[in-house]
Formats: structure tokens, C-alpha cells, sequence
């Protein structure tokens, strides 16, 4: 009788232990970014699916303003939640687009009660499986340079620590983005963003050759085969996302790092 409640706390510490590990590197992960060819479309893709697994939600998304003022999509964690995003952006409707002109965490608990407030976007939500979202800025004082959206299947219950920590996670991420741009010839950050948001475009046409090639529609299958294959040749992900749109690039064997993570 006393054997398995032992077991089940043991367990929970051990997992809580675990959390708080993961957590720590995350932390370091985002805010180092001093390091030679620094990949901001790699960064991004990490913040989001670290998003994931420590706050427990469906999926995450952000969304930053280019050189000219208007917001793009630059990352997901799932080709639906970019899909999702980038309608927002497009409509200026949801979460993200009221989080980034309040500079304050927006969310809903239930998009259903939410329709009338964003009508496109919650109709969209519920077409792409999601039922709750909540964004909050990622800014450094006065500054917002976009917006950090997380998603869920189910309706939720407000939760102060997810935002607080959320929160954490984007505004981290944003003192990376800026600390790396204070070394690059005191370049201006919305020439970095802009070249983060250029690359992703590159990124989109090489999945979609990926795909191609492979007869796999999966989207997410052909993104782990470039990142993949981009980790482990040590390059970067917009550069070989250009040799495989370029038709220069040997699809067979980016096409085989999909296979190894499936494996």
C-alpha cells in the first residue's frame, strides 16, 4: 500500500526535475546568441517548439513586424498554426494582431464565446482544430517587435503561470534578437527581422520541392529533413533551403533525414 504512492512521487519529481532542466537550457538557448553564423529562422523554430513542450499547449506561432511596418508570419510549430497565423495577419484578426497593438498578453479561453470579437480568426481556429488561444508581446521596454501566440485543441482555464512564463520565453527570445543585432555592425534590427522573414519564404519553396519529390504532403515531414540536414552539415537552414529551390541541392539525401527522425 505504501509502495505506489512513493513510486507516483518519485516519478512526479522526477519529471518536474526534468522540466525544470529543460527549462534552464531553453533559457540559455534563446539568450545566447553570440555565436558565428547566427540563424535567426533556426532560432525562431526553436522558441516555438520549446513553447510546446514546457507550457503544454497544441501549438505556438509568431508574428513580427518587417523593415516596412506591416506584420509577417515567421514561425510555427505546425504548418496549421502558420496557416492560422497568417490569416490573421492577412484579416487583422486574432489575439496576435490586438496582443501587438495593446503591447499586452490578449487571450481567450474558448474561441467559440470569442466569435463575434474575432470572427475570421475564430472561424479559421476551429476549421484548423484549435479552440483557445492566447499571445503575448515580444518586447523590451517600450519596443514590440511581434508577437508570440499560443494555441490549444481544447478550451482552457485562465493559468497566470503559463502567461507569466510564456511571457519569460518571448521577451528572452526578444533580448537575443536584439543582442545579436548589437554585434553585427550596430545593424538595425528590422534589417535582421527582414532577413529572418526573406528566409522563410526560401524555406517554404524548398519544403514544397521536398514534398514534391518525396509524393509526401506532409509539410512538417519535408521542414525535419532541411533542419535535419542543415544540423548536421553544420549550414545554415535558409542556405540549403536555396540549393534545394535552385534545384542545386541533393534532395535524396535531405529527403533521408525525414527518414532518420521517423525512425
Amino acid at each position: 500500500m505504501t509502495g505506489k504512492p512513493q513510486e507516483i512521487a518519485s516519478d512526479g519529481t522526477a519529471a518536474a526535475v526534468g522540466r525544470e532542466r529543460l527549462l534552464a537550457r531553453t533559457f540559455v538557448e534563446l539568450a545566447d546568441t553570440l555565436v558565428t553564423e547566427f540563424d535567426v529562422a533556426d532560432f525562431l523554430r526553436t522558441l516555438v517548439e520549446q513553447c510546446v513542450r514546457l507550457l503544454e499547449v497544441s501549438a505556438a506561432g509568431v508574428v513580427l513586424v518587417d523593415s516596412q511596418g506591416r506584420l509577417r508570419m515567421a514561425a510555427a510549430s505546425s504548418e496549421r498554426a502558420g496557416l492560422l497565423e497568417t490569416l490573421a495577419v492577412q484579416a487583422e484578426d486574432g489575439p496576435c494582431i490586438d496582443c501587438l497593438r495593446a503591447a499586452r498578453p490578449v487571450r481567450s479561453t474558448d474561441l467559440r464565446e470569442d466569435a463575434i470579437r474575432w470572427p475570421q480568426f475564430a472561424a479559421a481556429a476551429a476549421a484548423a482544430g484549435f479552440r483557445a488561444a492566447e499571445a503575448v508581446p515580444m518586447r523590451l521596454r517600450r519596443m514590440v517587435i511581434g508577437s508570440l501566440t499560443l494555441l490549444h485543441t481544447e478550451p482552457v482555464r485562465e493559468d497566470a503561470d503559463r502567461t507569466a512564463l510564456s511571457q519569460a520565453l518571448a521577451d528572452v527570445a526578444t533580448i537575443g534578437l536584439l543582442q545579436q543585432r548589437a554585434i553585427v555592425r550596430g545593424e538595425l534590427l528590422t534589417e535582421q527581422l527582414q532577413t529572418a522573414l526573406n528566409s522563410r519564404v526560401i524555406i517554404e519553396q524548398a519544403k514544397g520541392v521536398l514534398s514534391a519529390h518525396s509524393h509526401d504532403p506532409d509539410m512538417e515531414n519535408a521542414f525535419t529533413a532541411l533542419r535535419g540536414y542543415a544540423r548536421g552539415h553544420h549550414l545554415r537552414l535558409a542556405d540549403v533551403s536555396r540549393e534545394v529551390a535552385d534545384g542545386t541541392a541533393d534532395i535524396d539525401a535531405i529527403l533521408a533525414y525525414a527518414s532518420r527522425s521517423r525512425s
